[in-house]
């Protein structure tokens, strides 16, 4: 189910409402929903069923096509990881898009996130900064996604390297993530879980029919 972040004003009761019926795929309504994908940027809010609906009205629509929302669309899919929105986006995208430059390095970008290659993919979001500037919250919504990563995989991580992978911020901004999710600090260590919360012991209890046994004895006889 498509997941939505609702918007203080109303508007998007109205767009969904909009949205649930034939209206949908109505290249009028393309502006006001354009508009929306911008509001979420600048509110750092998210809508991925309008936003899936728009590059649907590209497709039907390609003279009105809009670059820099296409941006926007696939950017905002990029603060849902571990979601796969962005899949999603990028399945809907046309020729045009998919050749445009800054397109490629978005894709780029979302290839660097999938392969967990966190440091390579702050040095090329420093290069490229400019393409992301109005998502607001972007870099936090991508760090959330760093300690998911982290939350999972490791039991214990260096500091320096959680700082690095958190894209080199302040010592007190690596505090209140590892605050958040409840990692302890020992030295230079990050205690993300212990061995003990990791395994749990499971007792598992099988039960097999007598008919089916004794069918079973038959056939070893």
């Amino acid at each position: 189910m498509p997941h939505m972040v609702t918007m203080e004003n109303g508007q998007s009761q109205t767009i969904q409402e909009m949205l649930a019926c034939i209206e949908r795929y109505n290249p009028d309504h393309l502006k006001t929903l354009e508009a929306y994908i911008e509001d979420q940027a600048k509110n750092n809010t998210y809508d991925l069923e309008a936003n899936l609906a728009v590059l649907k009205l590209y497709q039907f629509n390609p003279h009105m096509l809009n670059f820099d929302i296409t941006y926007t669309i696939l950017l905002k899919s990029l603060t849902s990881l571990p979601h796969t929105d962005f899949v999603m986006a990028k399945c809907l995208l046309l020729p045009q898009q998919m050749k445009n430059e800054t397109v490629q390095t978005i894709i780029e970008l979302a290839d660097i996130l999938e392969r967990a290659d966190f440091t390579l993919f702050w040095q090329r979001a420093e290069v490229n900064k400019s393409i992301f500037r109005h998502i607001q919250g972007f870099h936090d919504s991508i760090r959330k996604f760093v300690c998911h990563v982290v939350n999972i995989t490791f039991q214990t991580i260096r500091r320096d390297l959680l700082k690095e992978m958190l894209g080199g911020i302040e010592d007190s901004s690596v505090d209140k993530w590892m605050k958040q999710y409840g990692w302890k600090r020992e030295g230079n260590l990050v205690i993300v879980a212990s061995q003990d919360e990791k395994i749990k012991t499971k007792n598992i209890t099988e039960k097999i029919e007598f008919d089916n046994l004794g069918g079973l004895m038959a056939q070893c006889l």
